[in-house]
């Protein structure tokens, strides 16, 4: 029996709806959350990601911004920038789009974003928080991954679980996400030799290399869930994953397709994200003026 397909569209669009009832609560007590995407450069691929988050935005009732700059912008006003929107109470939740130019010290960038407002899980405090199980923001690809497997109901806690890709963004805190579940984790990369050997013994796979039809069938264990992560864009236009879709979907009991399956996820869950910022920023105020008030 071929596997269950799981509708990541579909999951999306009911977080969504969480996330219009929960905007709305904020919107009656004080205002909106506000997203600032920061964009360097026009990379076509870029521009697509912004535009789709800045409708995802509109979509729930989150205001969002969208700052441009040119690749000949210096990192120092890019920071400068950065350092405005961290001190900006109306702004929630600040994005730097991804890839920078060649020129940009990456670290230093993302590094200068207030970890209180780092929506995307990529400042130091946040991948750290990862490893002790106490981050603020999830990064929003494995949170959208976590978020699908607890949908369908797919038990995690002592399964082995495998992670084909070990990126900062996907692969890495998808592990630890997996280990806070108390899944038994492997991670593959580029170097791994035998990959096979691994990905037969996944209860749960998760591939994020970047590698079209990287995973065949024959290389999975039957019944295995099987989230691809990948996104990959064939010379005839069309997009697919890392997995031939319909070989490990003959051997699987969940696959994710591409496009419709991880990727909504991603978006929605920097929604979540930004919603969770201006939350908490409320209550930080509710707090600080209950605190004012018993001393005067």
């Amino acid at each position: 029996m071929p596997a269950k397909i799981i509708d990541g569209r579909a999951v999306a669009a009911s977080v969504r709806e969480n996330c219009k009832h929960r905007v709305r609560l904020l919107e009656a007590l004080s205002r909106p959350p506000g997203l600032a995407v920061i964009m360097v450069g026009d990379d076509p691929a870029s521009a697509v990601y912004v535009r789709n988050k800045m409708r995802a935005c509109d979509e729930v009732g989150i205001r969002s911004q969208r700052i441009l700059y040119p690749d000949t912008v210096t990192e120092a006003e890019v920071i400068a920038c950065i350092d405005a929107l961290g001190r900006d109470d109306s702004v929630n939740g600040i994005l730097v789009q991804l890839p920078l130019p060649k020129h940009f010290n990456l670290e230093k960038i993302l590094g200068a974003i207030n970890s209180e407002k780092d929506v995307d899980g990529f400042h130091l405090y946040n991948v750290g928080g990862l490893v002790i199980g106490n981050t603020v923001f999830p990064p929003c690809t494995p949170y959208g991954v976590m978020r699908l497997l607890e949908h369908e109901g797919i038990e995690v806690a002592g399964r082995n679980a495998v992670v084909v890709g070990a990126s900062n963004i996907v692969g890495k805190p998808m592990a630890l996400m997996l280990m806070r579940q108390e899944a038994t984790v492997s991670v593959c990369h580029a170097k791994t030799r035998k990959l096979r050997e691994y990905t037969e013994m996944a209860d749960i796979l998760v591939v994020a290399a970047g590698c079209p039809n990287l995973i065949t069938g024959e290389m999975i264990k039957r019944g295995a869930v099987v989230i691809d992560v990948g996104i990959n864009r064939l010379a005839d236009g069309r997009l697919v994953g890392d997995c031939d879709f319909e070989s490990v979907r003959s051997r699987a009991s969940y696959i994710t397709p591409v496009p419709g399956g991880v990727g909504p996820m991603t978006v929605t869950m920097l929604l979540v994200n930004t919603i969770s910022s201006a939350e908490r920023a409320r209550q930080r105020l509710l707090q600080q003026s209950s605190e004012h008030a018993h001393f005067v």
